[in-house]
């Protein structure tokens, strides 16, 4: 048995659930989190996400030395970012094609932030209903 633990964009969260359900994913569980994944260190990409975050926060209700600090933030890694983590109890037969359906429902092609999967094994599991341990219990 191994444990899936994925961490991806919110907004990826509708496509993710599909994908398990079409992989034959029997349960999983989602939860929001917080955190941050490597940072990016190539100047010229950070100045083109700088830009494009500035340019989509433009209104007339915030201050725009405000808006200069949140998108700082974000872009030098003091700041967290929300993020939805799955963890799905699955066969070792199974978690090669689990991946790769969380994979696909989340690669964007902007080159950062898509998020992480993480494989573990898994001891044992009981079904608390039935008293069903190891395989049988998480099918």
């Amino acid at each position: 048995m191994k444990e899936i633990m994925a961490v991806i964009r919110m907004k990826k969260t509708g496509a993710t659930k599909k994908a398990l359900v079409s992989a034959g994913v029997a349960g999983f569980t989602a939860v929001k989190v917080s955190g941050r994944g490597r940072l990016i260190t190539d100047q010229v990409r950070i100045e083109e996400c700088r830009e494009k975050l500035l340019s989509m926060s433009t209104d007339d209700f915030g201050e725009a030395q405000d808006t200069e600090q949140l998108v700082t933030s974000f872009l030098d890694g003091s700041r967290f970012f929300p993020r939805r983590l799955f963890t799905i109890l699955a066969h070792d037969d199974d978690v090669p094609r689990i991946v790769e359906a969380i994979t696909n429902a989340n690669r964007t092609g902007h080159g950062i932030g898509d998020g992480a999967i993480f494989v573990m094994p898994i001891l044992d599991a009981v079904r608390v209903r039935t008293g069903e341990s190891g395989e049988a219990a998480i099918w």
